[in-house]
């Protein structure tokens, strides 16, 4: 599985310790940036590069993280194709791949420690979309929200 990273200056560190865990767990990776630590830099533009390689298909998940992950969150979600969410526990990290087809986690590097990010973003990582009926109705609904909005 090829997964995608980006971070802004908030989660830079997290994001450089993620891509070691994630090479030595198996994944391919791919650093959308940033690609130094820059104090000034602002999610929106960190976040871009990662939500159109989701949204085109050239990663099948992605991680990003800023301060809070509110910030990405909120970004990524103006692409079309993408459903990020802010994930602050298990459950919703593997619920949300399962349930909503969820392919962005979104996460607070200065909100939670590595050691639980780490078990969210295995969670995620593992959990695959049930195509259960109920479940393949709602989001196709979400899909064509999105598409009206794109109209």
């Amino acid at each position: 599985m090829k997964i995608g990273i980006a971070a802004d200056h908030a989660g830079f560190d997290m994001k450089q310790q993620l891509i070691k865990q994630l090479q030595e767990a198996g994944y391919q990776v791919q650093d959308y940036g940033a690609v130094q630590y820059d104090k000034e830099d602002d999610y929106p533009d960190v976040i871009l590069p990662l939500a159109q390689a989701i949204s085109q298909g050239e990663v099948s998940r992605g991680i990003a993280v800023c301060g809070s992950g509110v910030g990405v969150s909120i970004a990524a979600n103006k692409i079309p194709g993408v459903r990020a969410a802010l994930i602050t526990e298990s459950y919703s990290a593997h619920q949300g791949v399962e349930h909503y087809d969820m392919n962005l986690l979104c996460l607070g590097g200065r909100v939670i420690g590595p050691m639980l990010i780490w078990e969210l973003v295995q969670a995620f990582l593992t959990a695959q979309f049930q195509k259960e009926e109920r479940f393949q109705r709602r989001l196709d609904k979400v899909i064509a929200l999105e598409k009206r909005r794109l109209t």
